[in-house]
């Protein structure tokens, strides 16, 4: 791609760039630069990311917190777009338990913030690092509940004509850790259905899966579960990844945690071939030794070689130049 980072400024805005580096808005802080880089705060930029990609034929990426995403080491040859001011609003309507949300606003901010108001119904959010627009792409959830249980509706932008609709929830096809929704839309914002409830019982909540979460989780570099598992509520991917002898497994910088098997940890400028060859080896040993062929949760994007695993989680390097798709 040849465009410079004036004429992409120009025709993007000002807080456009180039070669910008991807690997700290990811929580595994590893992965190369994205072509082009822009925070749209405002909703009309979005229009204009849109014919700019259809100029040169580049493909569009969406990034929220980057907590289920791993970029390649050569990074993203397109446009990644992160939602700014536009996609931070909150509205909670207490005596309707009716909650009107951006796509950018953080799990763990809404989920303590409905709480406070003594709304119950999206606790299980707290200990959950993305975004709104994220969970609802991917149904995200935790602790025995996810989005499609509170989900009414959702503002999706569509990339390929410039629309916006307001979606229905059943249209959306929630699924286990996953949806409808694919590359060609983003999600901007959603409503959400929630119960009245007690503050001091629904804040109590909080704290326990806060705690929870703190004794039985990794912190450091990671993107959370690695895989769907196999059995929603019987078979999970962490006691078939723990039961096969994998825990503490290390490919270079890279390793499997040795407190939760179905987290992959990356070292402090770490690679991510390496994270995504520890991922390709659990899977084939699992698949091997159990017969379960555990589907991803993280999102690639950039690689070329996409490792066998599902085609619906992959975003591939784009080469070819101006041409580039």
């Amino acid at each position: 791609m040849n465009v410079d980072a004036q004429s992409v400024r120009r025709l993007l805005g000002d807080n456009a760039t180039v070669d910008h580096p991807l690997a700290a808005l990811t929580t595994y802080r590893v992965g190369g630069p994205a072509a082009v880089f822009v925070r749209a705060d405002e909703e009309e930029q979005l229009s204009r990311v849109a014919e700019f990609a259809a100029l040169h034929s580049l493909p569009v990426l969406v990034i929220g917190r980057g907590s289920n995403m791993l970029v390649s080491d050569r990074g993203f040859a397109g446009i990644v777009v992160q939602l700014g001011d536009f996609a931070s609003n909150v509205e909670v309507v207490v005596d309707e338990a009716l909650v009107v949300t951006g796509a950018a606003v953080l799990l763990p901010v809404l989920a303590r913030r409905t709480a406070a108001a003594g709304l119950t119904g999206f606790e299980w959010a707290v200990g959950v690092p993305g975004t709104i627009g994220g969970a609802v792409r991917m149904n995200a959830g935790g602790h025995g509940s996810d989005m499609k249980a509170s989900l009414t509706g959702a503002r999706l932008f569509d990339w390929r004509d410039g629309s916006l609709r307001e979606v229905a929830v059943a249209d959306l096809e929630l699924r286990f850790r996953g949806s409808a929704i694919g590359d060609d839309r983003v999600v901007l914002g959603a409503r959400l259905g929630l119960a009245t409830g007690d503050r001091d019982t629904c804040e109590a909540t909080i704290e326990e899966i806060v705690r929870w979460r703190r004794e039985n989780q990794p912190g450091g570099q990671n993107a959370g579960s690695v895989f769907v598992n196999p059995v929603p509520g019987e078979v999970t991917a962490g006691r078939l990844i723990d039961e096969c002898g994998l825990r503490g497994l290390r490919i270079g910088t890279a390793s499997v945690s040795t407190k939760h098997a179905n987290f992959i940890q990356a070292d402090e400028g770490g690679r991510s071939e390496d994270v995504v060859a520890v991922m390709s080896h659990v899977r084939r040993v699992v698949a091997d030794k159990t017969g379960h062929v555990m589907r991803t949760e993280v999102r690639l994007v950039g690689f070329s070689d996409t490792h066998d695993f599902d085609d619906a989680r992959s975003v591939p390097f784009a080469d070819g130049g101006d041409d580039a798709r």
